[in-house]
């Protein structure tokens, strides 16, 4: 027996029913909050109109999710596990009807899930409203284009909340949840084991500090495995490069308190935190001559030509590039090039023709484009275009580990703080990438 309840947000408890708790839309923003716990979600529901534009998401167990266009269910398996998919419903009504699928198998097997919406759920009207009746939600069945939505049954009881703009939900998740049932198998991608797939990001995390560009951190994090070092390249106030994520960060990790940029003198005068060498480009070359199974990795700088005549092995060299204008002048001087992923998302026409035209075979992308990206990046994979991910450890619970063991593969590798890759030694000293 179903029991429709007037809109309301108060919580009410009714024994031997299920209750349906509707929250009407408006053109005002919808906060709903519980009493804060440990074990709480944080669901974010934002429609296309809501400003400032942003992702939606949700955060369980410490672990934030961002969400792309349509509808996303989540499913728990306890308290602190549980399982995610987004339908794209706003183009698909065959996405609607899997959709809708997955929805009456969760409320025939009394699991506890959660529904949200980004951007736009249903176009203006037609058959995708009609499919969604059929989940038996009351304004999930009525929800118009371009609306916020959330929806969640936690202890029994179902609960939808309508928006014109956005829907934020924040409440305990009851810690007896106990449910083995798997409604979306992750999926796993098969690949080689291989040195070349794993980048020191800006040298690589030492002593549980990241971003540093320090010799400190090269040596350490070769040490530990990694062969392919990205370094951030900037310039001083007197047009020398060297190695630094940005003059504000750089400052604040040596306690700087002068005129920014500094000159070439004063950047190599301080250490960072006291105790990390600082690198310009006479360092940059002499570590990388004493360690000839090291490739160089480049960020910031988009200056291929200028750059790269500085360095000590072009051979050993990979720039990623920013512009139009920079990549080919890189390609042209036989300077193997990274596209960023702005300039190769705005290529207009066949993107494939200009990689081959330009040999670039490989590409710098955030990790957060993965999953509306998939079919281009199987594409990718195909053509043997080598995708590299930055964006490791910006998200909850999307450190190397996740990326290693669900992304690789589909992506060719990434940009990592730490080493966690189980390459044989003999594989890494030898420079050999073998199973």
């Amino acid at each position: 027996m179903i029991a429709f309840i007037k809109p309301s947000i108060k919580f009410l408890t009714l024994l031997m029913v299920i209750s349906i708790t509707s929250i009407k839309a408006n053109n005002t923003s919808l906060i709903i909050e519980q009493n804060k716990t440990d074990e709480q979600a944080i669901v974010n529901s934002y429609s296309f109109n809501a400003e400032p534009k942003q992702r939606s998401n949700f955060s369980i167990a410490g672990q934030t999710e961002k969400v792309v266009r349509g509808l996303t269910i989540i499913h728990f398996n306890t308290a602190q596990k549980f399982e995610h998919r987004t339908y794209d419903t706003y183009v698909s009504w065959k996405k609607a009807e899997e959709f809708v699928g997955v929805i009456k198998e969760l409320q025939n097997n009394n699991a506890t899930f959660m529904i949200l919406s980004h951007d736009s759920a249903v176009k203006q009207s037609g058959k995708v409203s009609s499919i969604l009746k059929k989940t038996g939600l009351p304004q999930l069945s009525v929800i118009k284009n371009r609306q916020a939505y959330v929806m969640h049954n936690i202890n029994g009881k179902i609960t939808e909340t309508l928006n014109d703009l956005s829907v934020t939900i924040k409440l305990e998740i009851p810690d007896d949840i106990v449910d083995e049932t798997i409604y979306f198998p992750r999926e796993r991608y098969e690949f080689e084991p291989s040195v070349d797939r794993y980048i020191a990001h800006a040298g690589g995390e030492i002593n549980g500090t990241k971003s540093t560009n320090t010799k400190q951190a090269l040596d350490q994090n070769y040490e530990r495995g990694f062969r392919l070092f990205e370094l951030d390249i900037i310039k001083t106030s007197d047009d020398k490069f060297v190695a630094a994520h940005d003059w504000n960060m750089w400052s604040r990790f040596t306690e700087y308190k002068g005129e920014l940029p500094p000159t070439h003198e004063e950047f190599m005068k301080h250490k960072i935190y006291g105790d990390y060498e600082t690198l310009d480009m006479a360092g940059i070359n002499k570590w990388f001559a004493n360690h000839p199974d090291a490739t160089l990795i480049t960020d910031k700088i988009n200056k291929p030509l200028d750059f790269a005549n500085k360095f000590i092995d072009k051979d050993r060299l990979k720039m990623e590039l920013f512009n139009l204008v920079s990549i080919e002048e890189a390609s042209r001087n036989g300077i193997e090039v990274i596209i960023s992923q702005k300039p190769f998302f705005a290529l207009q026409g066949d993107k494939f023709n200009f990689l081959e035209i330009n040999n670039i075979k490989h590409i710098a992308l955030s990790r957060r484009k993965i999953a509306s990206q998939k079919k281009l990046l199987l594409k990718l994979k195909d053509k043997g275009i080598k995708v590299y991910v930055y964006h490791v450890n910006f998200d909850s619970g999307k450190d190397e580990k996740y990326v290693q063991e669900y992304e690789i593969g589909l992506v060719y590798g990434m940009y990592a703080d730490k080493w966690v890759f189980d390459i044989k030694e003999e594989a890494i000293s030898g420079n050999v990438f073998v199973d």
